[in-house]
């Protein structure tokens, strides 16, 4: 199911009639007030109600987020100098099979904000505000897992950037905003049009390459992997490219993880999706630092989700269409979650696998992000590598300690038989990943004294005079290093 051809053209000059209309998310919200929600819900009627007039913004809001028909002297304003008639044929918009004189979307184009302006990306119709059956070749927007991914895309400038997998084109597109060269790759020879006509849209220089996983891209390497692949957690079947690599449970991102390494430059960073089985007999974190090689990669491995395998395969059922209490639907149900059960999986978990091209022995640290935080994760991975960098050949005895200026200290206390009864010390760092590390009270004693003018050897000796105890200075070592990784602590 190839795009026409016409398409990209087509986008290199409708991009700044968006531009020209404000066609941008923050907009949008602006425009809509009370009723953009509705377009999270699927409920075109108020996005309608909201957008009524003829200004390009609301035809464009009519026409492309609500998927509603909109008369064609309309729409040929909002997207001049593209005319109707260029759409029609280019295969961005159809007739209205109930009205001549109208015509509606025939695929989405949606705005994202970024930190640095909006851009606008062509995809298949999700079927949210007109449902439809998804086809095989169906290619996604901007989903939840590709905002999470930007979210957690450093943004430094580089060089050279791999978006693999790249659907739509989100990710690259992105990239071209901090990178002086980015090359996308997909399987599907319609994804890779896609992602085209998004490059297109935002006057973005994309090299677009079709092949499976890492071919298209043998023996190259690059400064930032970027990947959100099909990772679904599935039967080794092929149902939809988008989600589905005909890998048997998490093979997709096993592949994916052990690969990425060897095509990165020296220094250079991976950011990618992935999904892992859980099993009784097996940790995660042992499973995803199997994937990874012996030598030459720092991981930093964060997972954010877990769910039990019934809430998983119902969720992505109901993501293409299918009921899984009924028919078909209830069918495919039974069998995957069959296949899970045979396979011994007691849950899936998700999240982010960071790398870092390092000289020496790989490094892995797995931990549990499950909270909810608000800063961009991007922004902590590479400070986060840094870190560890520092970490490897520190001596923590010889450096001063500084406590961050966005750490705050937490006492908690219960009632008891004499008054408030302490049970809980804890610190946390009010920015970032919002990580929280419990404390005993002679951490907190030291971390009181990590004003950058003393030594963690001074400050050991002087926490052991005042607290009468020996034998501090390991454990004041491991809080230290431990804090440090966090971002708690810097050294001087």
């Amino acid at each position: 199911m190839l795009l026409s051809p016409g398409l990209a053209p087509l986008c290199r000059r409708l991009g700044p009639a968006l531009a020209a209309a404000d066609f941008s998310e923050s907009a949008v919200a602006d425009r809509l007030g009370d009723a953009y929600g509705c377009l999270s819900r699927g409920e075109p009627g108020p996005v309608e109600a909201a957008a009524p007039g003829d200004a390009p913004l609301d035809v464009l809001i009519r026409l492309f987020l609500a998927a509603a028909p909109v008369p064609r002297a309309q729409v040929d304003g909002a997207l001049a100098p593209v005319t109707v008639a260029e759409a029609l044929d280019a295969g961005l918009l159809e007739p209205d099979p109930e009205d001549p004189a109208r015509v509606r979307a025939a695929l989405s184009l949606r705005p994202l904000d970024l930190p640095d302006g909006p851009q606008w990306f062509l995809s298949d119709l999700d079927g949210l505000m007109r449902p439809h059956p998804q086809h095989r070749e169906h290619v996604l927007g901007v989903g939840h897992a590709s905002q999470s991914l930007l979210r957690a895309t450093p943004r430094e400038p580089v060089g050279t950037v791999l978006d693999l997998g790249t659907g739509c084109g989100v990710h690259a597109c992105a990239a071209t905003r901090f990178a002086d060269s980015v090359t996308a790759t997909d399987v599907s020879p319609r994804a890779a049009g896609f992602a085209a006509a998004s490059a297109a849209l935002n006057g973005a220089d994309v090299e677009v390459l079709t092949g499976d996983w890492f071919a298209p891209v043998a023996g190259r390497r690059f400064d930032l992997l970027l990947a959100n692949p099909p990772f679904v957690v599935g039967e080794g079947r092929v149902d939809h490219t988008y989600r589905d690599s005909g890998l048997d449970l998490d093979g997709a991102s096993e592949l994916v993880v052990r690969g990425a390494p060897d095509y990165l430059a020296p220094g250079g960073t991976a950011a990618l999706l992935a999904s892992w089985v859980h099993r009784a007999d097996e940790s995660w974190q042992a499973r995803v630092a199997s994937w990874l090689p012996a030598e030459g990669a720092a991981a930093w491995v964060l997972q954010r989700d877990v769910a039990d395998p019934a809430l998983y395969v119902g969720t992505w059922l109901r993501d293409e269409g299918l009921d899984p209490r009924v028919g078909e639907g209830r069918a495919k149900s039974d069998r995957w979650l069959a296949h899970l059960a045979d396979a011994g999986v007691t849950g899936i978990g998700f999240g982010f696998v960071l790398l870092r091209a390092i000289d020496g022995p790989s490094e892995v640290v797995c931990e549990e992000l499950s909270h909810p935080f608000d800063d961009p994760l991007g922004d902590e991975v590479p400070a986060h590598f840094a870190r560890m960098a520092w970490l490897r050949d520190a001596d923590l005895d010889a450096a001063r300690p500084l406590l961050g200026d966005d750490v705050a200290l937490e006492r908690v206390s219960v009632t008891g038989d004499e008054g408030w009864d302490e049970v809980a010390v804890r610190v946390t760092r009010m920015s970032g990943p919002r990580w929280v590390h419990e404390l005993d009270d002679a951490g907190a004693r030291l971390l009181a004294g990590c004003r950058g003018g003393l030594t963690t050897e001074d400050l050991v000796l002087l926490l052991e005079a005042a607290t009468g105890e020996d034998d501090l200075a390991d454990p004041a070592r491991r809080l230290l290093a431990d804090l440090h990784r966090h971002g708690f602590v810097t050294f001087l």
